[in-house]
């Protein structure tokens, strides 16, 4: 089982578990040091701003009377369902795809654990400039943009790595 692990992306999980307890660590510092709406500016573009999200990205469907909450609920455990059986199937080579996996697998995790016990996300990272806010957000959508990120800078290197064998095969 221990070769298992090694052989294959499921050797990042320690990645995982480590984004995950820095975001329920860090949701639940916000819940219990701030009221909620309390914002805490600091930086001029920058402040804590805690908030509770029901819906999704952007809080989209976030008014629709909490339905929602197991929509988002059933699609994080196919998420995380499918980032661990990708990562089962990723050889070790694949670092960058491992990391992304790992990383949105993580992400994933800790919003589904704040729906099923709150039936809401907490969001507190609140970027703003000129008048303008950007929704609030959390370490664990940081972990999923960056692992999206990631996927995408791997199809491109996969990609080339691709062309580069055909090129020596001809």
């Amino acid at each position: 089982m221990s070769k298992y692990f090694s052989e294959t992306g499921l050797k990042w999980l320690w990645l995982t578990i480590l984004c995950l307890l820095l975001d329920q660590i860090s949701k639940q510092w916000v819940a219990n040091s701030f009221d909620l709406y309390e914002s805490v500016n600091l930086l001029p573009f920058f402040s804590f701003t805690y908030v509770h999200n029901p819906g999704a990205a952007f809080s989209f469907l976030a008014d629709q009377g909490g339905w929602q909450r197991w929509l988002f609920t059933a699609i994080a455990v196919v998420a995380c369902i499918i980032f661990t059986v990708w990562l089962a199937k990723t050889p070790k080579q694949q670092v960058l795809l491992s990391l992304a996996l790992s990383l949105m697998l993580s992400g994933a995790l800790g919003n589904l654990i704040d729906r099923v016990l709150f039936g809401y996300v907490i969001d507190f990272l609140d970027f703003h400039w000129a008048g303008y806010r950007f929704p609030a957000f959390n370490l664990a959508d940081s972990a999923i943009f960056i692992g999206a990120a990631l996927m995408i800078l791997d199809s491109f290197k996969q990609e080339s790595d691709n062309k580069n064998t055909t090129k020596v095969d001809s």
